[in-house]
């Protein structure tokens, strides 16, 4: 059984845009919290740890 666990930081921002990661082995899932009968990605650890690195860095321009 999977399971998945949600940002810390969703609980006390107020905001509804959050994501849940599980461990998947080798690998870490990542999906929408909000939508996870979406389906979800499989990143390795060392994708998984270089998409938060760049995101800690503000390099993903993700602004809407």
């Amino acid at each position: 059984m999977i399971v998945w666990r949600k940002s810390s930081y969703s609980q006390t921002s107020g905001t509804t845009d959050c994501v849940e990661l599980a461990n998947l082995g080798p690998e870490v899932g990542v999906r929408d919290s909000k939508a996870p009968e979406r389906g979800h990605l499989a990143l390795s650890v060392e994708s998984f740890a270089e998409l938060v690195a760049r995101a800690k860095r503000d390099e993903l321009n993700l602004s809407r």
